[in-house]
């Protein structure tokens, strides 16, 4: 029997007018359809997919075991996680094995920052895996401020919140543009960084970027917290004509 074939497939930053169209094909065709969420949640890729999923479709939640509840370098962290993908790559790998297709719903692109990622390297050699590119949300969130996040030559740094801070201070210094993602509980973290480094007042904070709910605000108008769907930015400035 021909194997089917699990395709992860990005889904974009929030919008679904915002899907490529090969995303939407496939959506709309799939027999399973799998996602990631929290426990007892629905989970966002699945909310942004809402009323395009086959009435009769197979839907395969995968609920993550852990997400804050313990530090990324205690070690059952990683324990815990590694079982998770292990887990649900085999039950992935026994419905292609039957010949039929899953599609994987991924937040963004699927190959950027993404939990897919720790499936599709465990599923390569076993059965056939296809990837669909999405825009990522730090391009929606650019966009929505409605200037250029790079020029010429700038150069452009994707950080992570959840870094060091000595490790932001150093980076957010030797960047021309930047985008600062996983803000939430670091936001206190990312701005001390950037007023070390002196480029606070360049700083946009971008909440639910292409969501209904968007809202744009420059960093220092922005309150104590922020939701989990939120990027900073610092736009680049860099040679034109």
């Amino acid at each position: 029997m021909k194997p089917g074939t699990i395709h992860g497939v990005g889904l974009g930053p929030g919008s679904q007018d915002l899907m490529s169209v090969r995303a939407d094909r496939l959506i709309r065709g799939a027999s399973h359809v799998a996602y990631f969420r929290k426990r007892g949640r629905t989970g966002h890729a699945r909310s942004i997919v809402e009323g395009l999923i086959a009435f009769d479709a197979i839907e395969l939640p995968m609920e993550y075991p852990v997400t804050t509840e313990i530090p990324f370098d205690d070690p059952r962290y990683n324990e815990l996680l590694a079982a998770f993908y292990e887990r649900h790559v085999a039950q992935l790998t026994e419905i292609a094995a039957a010949g039929q297709d899953v599609v994987v719903l991924c937040e963004g692109d699927p190959f950027f920052y993404g939990s897919f990622m720790h499936l599709y390297t465990r599923l390569q050699g076993r059965v056939p895996v296809a990837v669909v590119p999405g825009i990522t949300g730090m391009s929606a969130a650019w966009t929505a401020t409605g200037r250029p996040v790079t020029w010429g030559d700038d150069i452009l740094t994707v950080l992570m919140g959840t870094l060091p801070e000595a490790m932001l201070v150093e980076r957010i210094a030797q960047t021309d543009a930047l985008v600062v993602m996983k803000i939430g509980r670091n936001l206190d973290k990312v701005r001390r960084a950037l007023a070390e480094t002196g480029r606070e007042d360049e700083a946009w904070l971008i909440e639910y970027a292409a969501m209904p709910q968007q809202r744009i605000l420059p960093l220092h108008e922005v309150g104590d917290s922020v939701p989990y769907f939120s990027i900073l930015l610092i736009h680049g400035n860099g040679r034109r004509p």
